[in-house]
């Protein structure tokens, strides 16, 4: 298999959904693995000064309007979720906490779960309670789920990949990385696409 993909992603954005829902398949294309990556978008706005899309003037209300576009065009089910955006920390938390227990594809079934909660059923993944539900209609152990959303070793473990996706220079979602090649929004997964097919150009 070659070179990893790495995909880094907010549990509250609405593009990284989009992503997350062509980007296995751009993988199996290829032949290549996919790493799932969520992040806090809030630590780049923090670092960076900025906002959400969709609460700037102008952007926000063009945001909306592309994001039901793509979702048209892609085929995807969607909807803008309310509240929105929200604090995704008991999603990431969650996600690492499974995958160092039960692997990187019963997280990932965690992470789409999550996904589709928020963007097509409008459940709250800012509230924990939700996430841990969300966990245990996966068959995975709830009272576990929620004994880790406070575990140290998860805040540490979730506070290291946000520094590390920094350190990356992940300023979005969805961020793909292939090797030193970086790529930002679902509509460059194409791009990526293309560069996997030839290379790079």
């Amino acid at each position: 298999m070659s070179q990893a993909i790495d995909f880094y992603f907010d549990f509250s954005s609405p593009y990284g959904y989009l992503g997350s829902q062509r980007i296995d398949a751009i993988g199996e294309k290829h032949n290549c693995a996919v790493n799932w990556r969520p992040y806090l978008m809030g630590a780049v706005f923090k670092q960076l000064g900025t906002s959400p899309l969709v609460s700037q003037p102008v952007k926000g209300p063009y945001s909306r309007h592309d994001l039901m576009r793509s979702a048209r065009l892609y085929g995807i089910d969607f909807n803008i979720p309310d509240p929105f955006p929200v604090h995704t920390v008991a999603a990431c938390r969650a996600y690492y906490w499974v995958q160092d227990s039960a692997g990187d594809e019963r997280a990932k079934q965690l992470a789409q779960a999550l996904y589709r909660g928020y963007f097509i059923d409008n459940c709250n993944v800012g509230d924990a309670e939700v996430v841990v539900k969300t966990a245990a209609g996966l068959g995975l152990d709830g009272e576990a789920v929620a004994a880790a959303l406070q575990d140290d070793a998860i805040k540490a473990r979730l506070r290291t990949e946000v520094d590390a996706a920094l350190e990356k220079g992940v300023f979005g979602a969805p961020f793909f990385i292939y090797g030193d090649e970086r790529f930002w929004g679902c509509d460059r997964i194409d791009h990526l696409d293309k560069w996997l097919e030839t290379g790079g150009w």
